[in-house]
């Protein structure tokens, strides 16, 4: 995978369409792109953080709308079918707390700018779930936000912004721990 983004990076396109296809690709998203933008190319962060959600958001309404359809044609061939299987699988598995809390869920999972989170994986969660079209693209919307501010501030701030944001997440996580366990103890 990172051959294909030093391939595109090595490509004679507008730096634009560069940070505009490296927030498409899965893995990478914006979490690669932002600090392309803006150590390598220069742009400033408000731009950076602009071109990336739009790419980021690019392949979300595809995913949402039509990778059940391409799934099931693609499964005849068995290579597919194991990939998708593999896939789908994964999603599932970071499905959890998007059972539990719906969009809420479905926003932290696209905002917590880690590998396997992102707009692919909660369009793929979304679509494994069954949430509504307009209800995950908001949630991934939003998410998308939240995770390029974060990426945006790590970029500006190295290792500072990268304690400040490790703290942010490690905050977020207790809250979300101590909170459904309280649920669960009131519920008893």
């Amino acid at each position: 995978m990172l051959e294909l983004l030093l391939s595109i990076l090595d490509l004679n396109l507008a730096k634009e369409l560069i940070i505009i296809l490296i927030s498409a690709l899965p893995i990478f998203e914006l979490r690669a792109s932002i600090p392309v933008a803006i150590v390598n190319f220069d742009f400033p962060w408000y731009y950076a953080f602009l071109l990336a959600i739009i790419g980021n958001m690019l392949p979300v309404p595809f995913i949402l709308l039509f990778i059940e359809s391409i799934a099931k044609f693609l499964s005849r061939i068995p290579q597919m079918k194991k990939f998708f299987d593999w896939l789908f699988e994964r999603a599932n598995n970071r499905s959890r707390p998007i059972k539990k809390y719906k969009s809420l869920g479905l926003i932290l999972l696209v905002a917590i700018p880690l590998p396997v989170t992102g707009a692919w994986t909660g369009s793929l969660v979304a679509v494994l779930l069954g949430i509504g079209f307009k209800q995950a693209f908001f949630s991934i919307f939003i998410g998308v936000i939240i995770a390029g501010v974060i990426v945006t501030c790590l970029t500006l701030l190295g290792w500072a912004g990268a304690i400040i944001a490790g703290v942010a997440l490690l905050g977020l996580v207790t809250y979300v721990f101590i909170s459904t366990r309280n649920k669960k103890q009131n519920e008893r």
